[in-house]
């Protein structure tokens, strides 16, 4: 019989450091930036574009990281694996996530490549033009595991994010061999449609072999089974995983078993100000409360709390003790 887990939840994704700054409209074209998108940069930019900001503000982020952060603020116990340089964005990163009472492992040596940012530029009008630089943390591989960790955790949550390269892929199938060789529960977060339709065999092949619990929104459902029913995707779901929960936005969830199918409702906000994070504090209210009894419709109320919170302000994480919100688990 496996030792009682030293983590709920022991996460896997890009270590990213937010630099959030705000700027005036003219600084977007002056740098050839366009208002309101998500562009993927390459080093040399990023060195350029955080040289020029003034005032920023830089704290820890990253999908899987978000996740973490959120089940700790539950007041749950988490860890993070994710690969950072040791540069001053890397000290940021490893600083922000300790500080919040979560383990960080930070893989091995980076080798000259910068840790991983995402530079967000604010204008007047609260829009955020985002350039990402993956940097050190898309290299991950099994060598930067720390198997132990992974065996501490109740739940493994991997972030399809940092999927797109074989060293990644050869990863995520290790760890997850790790935690059910300790008797623990696997789950994916499918991270975004584009992602799947760049992998859809490969993540597949690791949700029939591998996940015991899967995460992801109806666009990603559907790109996943190439369907456009959410009815008949559901149904091939069904056949390849145990346990999944797909959020419909503000219909909720559905939380799918082998034997039913629980459709939970979103928790009502006055205003939605920014949906950045809302599925990634999801995912970290359902395993709070999964890893604490709960039963399935109260994890996806659990989870729906956190979301609403999340999109309730700018910011990927919540502003307040989730802790003060959960009520009886």
């Amino acid at each position: 019989m496996s030792a009682p887990p030293r983590y709920d939840v022991v996460g896997i994704g890009n270590a990213l450091v937010d630099v959030i700054a705000h700027a005036t409209d003219e600084f977007l074209p002056e740098h050839e930036l366009v208002k309101g998108s998500m562009t993927l940069i390459e080093t040399e930019r990023a060195v350029e574009l955080y040289s020029v900001l003034t005032g920023a503000v830089e704290m820890s982020g990253g999908s899987a990281a978000n996740t973490v952060v959120g089940v700790a603020s539950f007041g749950g116990s988490a860890a993070y694996i994710g690969k950072v340089d040791d540069d001053d964005l890397g000290q940021v990163f490893g600083h922000d996530m300790r500080a919040v009472g979560v383990g960080f492992v930070g893989g091995g040596n980076a080798q000259e490549i910068p840790t991983g940012r995402c530079i967000i530029v604010v204008t007047p009008d609260a829009e955020r033009t985002m350039n990402t630089y993956l940097g050190v943390s898309s290299t991950l591989g099994v060598e930067d595991l720390d198997e132990s960790v992974i065996a501490d955790g109740h739940v493994l949550y991997m972030e399809g994010y940092l999927f797109d390269r074989d060293d990644a892929k050869a990863a995520f199938r290790r760890a997850a061999d790790v935690a059910h060789d300790n008797g623990r529960t696997v789950s994916l977060t499918l991270s975004d449609s584009f992602c799947v339709d760049r992998h859809r065999d490969d993540f597949r092949a690791l949700v029939h072999d591998s996940v015991d619990l899967l995460f992801g929104n109806e666009d990603e459902l559907l790109s996943l089974y190439e369907m456009d029913s959410f009815d008949d995707a559901v149904a091939a779901l069904r056949a390849e995983c145990s346990l999944a929960v797909i959020t419909r936005g503000s219909d909720g969830c559905v939380i799918v078993t082998a034997d039913e199918m629980l459709t939970v409702p979103a928790v009502p906000v006055d205003r939605v100000v920014d949906t950045t994070g809302a599925g990634d504090l999801f995912a970290a209210g359902f395993m709070y409360g999964y890893t604490n009894g709960a039963d399935l419709a109260e994890c996806g109320r659990l989870g729906s709390v956190a979301a609403a919170e999340v999109i309730s302000h700018v910011g990927p994480r919540p502003l307040v003790e989730l802790r003060t919100l959960r009520g009886d688990v």
